[in-house]
């Protein structure tokens, strides 16, 4: 078995510090590093990039909603050009900050990538938007969700992407984060469930019944409080396992 294992990041913003950046880095396989729109800033993007090509860790952008006070998980009412031109723009931007001016993939943030995930439509827009830099940038998306049809749809590579420290519905979609039961924090309980998910390829939904996946690459949230101590955890979980982390 192998699995990529990734970390969103880059999400400070001025004198406003959040997650552990600079140690997950060294434990993950990629990252996908805020563009400046929900969060992050010119200088933590240059920072970020700078510690993931010191660390030979994948470098992916992570474009969101243009909403730092709602951190990009806020919903937006945009039109898919809207949308492809928003994608645009922000790999556009993390992908000067990087020494050779390219990037290993795409994931879209927050209320974007779930909007995304059910909206076939918004799904296109975005893997337009990324096809407009590089038709050959993988799109990380929710497993088995519209993002990965609109992939295969345009011809963009794809791929499936977990969470070991979210909860899911029973249709495959990650619970809401306005319901108490979101987000898991428990370092043993979220390697527990990779391991799974990679054993089994189904993850147990909230009410009990076993949800069917393909898992290419599984993310830890970097503003997660446990973040640093999740990757950890699941590292040794995964190693010991014997499977292999590489990236996608």
């Amino acid at each position: 078995m192998k699995i990529d294992l990734n970390s969103d990041l880059g999400e400070s913003f001025g004198r406003y510090h959040l997650g552990n950046d600079t140690q997950v880095i060294q434990l993950v396989t990629s990252v996908n590093v805020a563009c400046g729109f929900h969060a992050g800033d010119p200088d933590v993007m240059a920072q970020t990039v700078a510690v993931a090509e010191k660390a030979g860790v994948k470098i992916g952008a992570h474009p969101g909603f243009p909403d730092l006070q709602g951190f990009g998980r806020r919903q937006m009412k945009l039109t898919p050009a809207e949308v492809k031109h928003l994608v645009t723009y922000q790999i556009g931007a993390l992908q000067a900050f990087t020494s050779d001016h390219r990037l290993h993939h795409v994931k879209p943030h927050g209320a974007l990538y779930n909007l995304a995930a059910n909206d076939y439509q918004l799904a296109v827009a975005i893997c337009q938007g990324i096809q407009q830099v590089d038709p050959e940038l993988p799109l990380y998306g929710l497993a088995g969700s519209e993002l990965i049809k609109a992939a295969k749809a345009v011809g963009l590579p794809a791929a499936q992407e977990v969470f070991g420290d979210r909860n899911y519905l029973p249709d495959g979609r990650l619970v809401p984060r306005s319901q108490p039961n979101a987000v898991i924090t428990d370092p043993a309980v979220i390697a527990a469930r990779v391991l799974q998910m990679l054993q089994t390829h189904t993850v147990t939904a909230i009410d009990g019944s076993q949800v069917e996946l393909q898992p290419d690459t599984v993310c830890v949230h970097g503003d997660n409080q446990q973040a640093l101590a999740i990757v950890a955890r699941l590292r040794e979980t995964l190693v010991q396992a014997e499977v292999k982390l590489q990236s996608f």
